[in-house]
């Protein structure tokens, strides 16, 4: 049987509520809507990429994205002394280079596993939390849920011009 990107309800942001749910909530949908830009591809599907040279696909996207997570949450914000999922230190672009053989089953059950793990590291954090980041740049948890909004939202983009691409799929 051939493997296929499970299907997504995505949830609504809230149109009212205070800083942090909101935040988070916006967060999630954008999260969502990456995964609801895969539902329903085959595997070939997700890896075929933009256009040559770009390594760009959708798998990398999700590949890419988790790692993302991993990097701001756990191994910034919580001090985590852990690896990348994807990222290897002699290619800081496998994620989105190594998915001609990558198993797309093994990064959305890695995707939804880091999404889960980071936000139970939130929980344990106020936004105005703070940490060094490797440039020396002091930044607080509220400022790590702004940036992974955008991160999501510029990615999104080309996630919706990679599905167009694909089967001819539009809208958000």
């Amino acid at each position: 049987m051939t493997w296929t990107a499970p299907k997504v309800n995505r949830r609504d942001e809230p149109g009212i509520a205070d800083e942090r749910e909101m935040l988070e909530s916006w967060l999630d949908y954008h999260r969502e809507t990456l995964l609801l830009k895969c539902a329903g591809l085959t595997a070939e599907q997700l890896r075929e990429r933009a256009v040559a040279p770009s390594s760009l696909s959708l798998l990398g996207l999700v590949r890419h994205l988790a790692d993302v997570e991993r990097s701001w949450f756990r191994r910034r914000l919580d001090q985590q002394d852990i690896p990348y999922r994807f990222i290897r230190e002699d290619n800081e672009n496998s994620d989105f280079d190594d998915v001609d053989t990558a198993d797309p089953g093994e990064a959305f059950t890695a995707f939804a596993s880091e999404v889960e793990a980071c936000r139970a590291v939130a929980a344990t954090h106020g936004l105005d939390d703070t940490f060094v980041d490797q440039r020396g740049v002091r930044l607080s948890l509220r400022w790590v849920y702004v940036h992974l909004i955008e991160e999501y939202a510029r990615h999104n983009g080309h996630a919706d011009l990679l599905r167009e691409r694909l089967d001819g799929s539009v809208g958000d």
